[in-house]
């Protein structure tokens, strides 16, 4: 079953309406294999009802993220990106010199997530984090402009 099908359903239990446009951009979420971002949905969803207003999108995208049905990210490129919740929960690594992402398991994380609880009695929401650095590419070009 696709994702978006779990959410309209859990939509519609839950007394919300299932219109048009909140299908649309539900589909639009699903063919998109990466993070999107509410622009790129709005530009899929104007393509087939032209009619639709950029504000639409965002007030689903709010609905779906307070209802635990979509997650946002920051990935340092000026704009939030959304995925569905049941695309999982991973991490990603941001090469501040050429853009690079790479996601990496959620297990790499679980021992901050510990360690936060344990030194600080802080419970961390670690869903979906970006953590920005340099990649190995970048790193070696630049230690290499430093020899």
């Amino acid at each position: 079953m696709h994702e978006t099908a779990g959410i309209t359903g859990r939509l519609s239990e839950q007394g919300y309406r299932l219109t048009p446009q909140r299908l649309m951009i539900l589909s639009a979420m699903e063919s998109s294999h990466d993070h999107i971002s509410a622009e790129e949905i709005y530009a899929q969803v104007a393509a087939k009802y032209p009619h639709v207003n950029i504000s639409t999108v965002y007030r689903t995208l709010e609905l779906l993220k307070k209802l635990g049905m979509v997650y946002e990210i920051d990935l340092g490129e000026g704009r939030i990106r959304y995925h569905a919740e049941g695309s999982g929960h991973h991490h990603h690594l941001v090469c501040q010199s050429c853009g690079k992402i790479t996601d990496i398991d959620e297990a790499t994380l679980s021992s901050l997530k510990d360690s936060l609880l344990r030194d600080y009695g802080f419970s961390a929401d670690l869903r979906h984090v970006g953590i920005f650095g340099l990649c190995e590419g970048c790193r070696k070009k630049s230690s290499a402009k430093k020899s």
